[in-house]
């Protein structure tokens, strides 16, 4: 059964950082796409980062281009995001998701985590 399990999420003051983690499993996670998505209150969820099964390549919102970071360790099967310089505008639930498509489209990801809260305060 395939599970996607995030953590590190937290409050944190603007200009701070998070690193968060998502660890997989019942997944071949060596040739998946993982992504970071993120969903707001109010808002719909957008995409935040990607990066293909050959970590040749991530892709990010705009409005993260310059302070998040995406990386995988695939002999852990994990998949990380590094937040830094965060602004209150970063407030929302983080959500990892796996697919076999690298696209910021969420409907192409199969699996998805439960989300983990990220709370930035100005």
């Amino acid at each position: 059964q395939a599970q996607l399990v995030e953590s590190g999420g937290g409050l944190v003051r603007a200009g701070g950082s998070l690193k968060l983690s998502c660890a997989a499993s019942g997944i071949t996670f060596s040739l998946s796409t993982m992504a970071w998505f993120r969903q707001a209150p109010g808002k719909e969820r957008e995409f935040v980062a990607h990066r293909s099964w050959s970590s040749i390549r991530a892709y990010y919102a705009d409005v993260v281009k310059g302070r998040f970071t995406i990386s995988r360790d695939n002999a852990k099967n994990t998949v990380y995001l590094q937040m830094n310089s965060l602004k209150p505008e970063d407030t929302a639930v983080y959500y990892c998701a796996a697919g076999r498509i690298s696209s910021g489209d969420s409907s192409l990801y199969n699996y998805w985590g439960q989300g983990t809260q990220v709370t930035v305060s100005s």
